[in-house]
């Protein structure tokens, strides 16, 4: 791999993969049911509108889940794909392949993003414990939904709060299953955004 390829491979990764985050984020701030009037709500709702408004006309919501934030997610990955086959001169991937690479790569990057809120939101319940800044509001309210389930089933021991451990574990093995499920796929990594 030549020094333009290489530079070229990691600008269109980096450009897309940033992309790819604000579209994810979006999708997963509407599940969670985050403020929509926070600031960085609005930052993102700004960055993915343009491309969801046409595709929100053709692909409707389903039971409050927005199936064009989906579909926005993997058609970003099907182009980095293709954009890195092309950077690098490597025969086009199969459009299936692409697809499939897409939805196990996205899936990927979602259990990425919930690992990392999470992480960030102990670090910040240690240092700045109530803070109101509106990250940490956010990074609140998108990981409250995952940590409900393992709050109820772990209660806290001596006013410690262990079930962030078991949702880490939880995360990791569902990562695992993903990094052996696209090792199945034949998945090449450099390809897909997130693995």
């Amino acid at each position: 791999m030549g020094a333009f390829s290489e530079a070229g491979t990691f600008i269109i990764q980096t450009l897309l993969e940033l992309y790819l985050l604000m579209v994810l984020l979006r999708l997963l701030l509407q599940i969670s049911r985050a403020d929509f009037y926070n600031p960085i709500s609005q930052a993102v709702v700004k960055v993915t509108d343009p491309p969801l408004k046409p595709l929100r006309r053709v692909i409707p919501s389903i039971s409050g889940i927005d199936i064009a934030s989906i579909v926005l997610a993997l058609l970003v990955q099907f182009a980095a794909i293709y954009l890195i086959c092309l950077i690098n001169g490597i025969a086009p991937v199969n459009p299936v392949n692409a697809l499939v690479w897409g939805i196990v790569g996205a899936i990927y990057y979602v259990a990425n993003i919930y690992f990392f809120t999470l992480l960030v939101s102990i670090i910040v319940s240690w240092v700045a414990p109530g803070s109101f800044h509106p990250i940490v509001l956010l990074i609140n309210q998108l990981v409250e939904p995952i940590m409900t389930p393992f709050r109820k089933l772990i209660p806290p021991i001596g006013g410690l709060d262990i079930s962030p451990l078991f949702a880490f574990i939880a995360i990791e093995v569902i990562k695992i299953f993903i990094r052996n499920g696209a090792q199945a796929l034949h998945v090449v990594p450099q390809l897909v955004l997130g693995i």
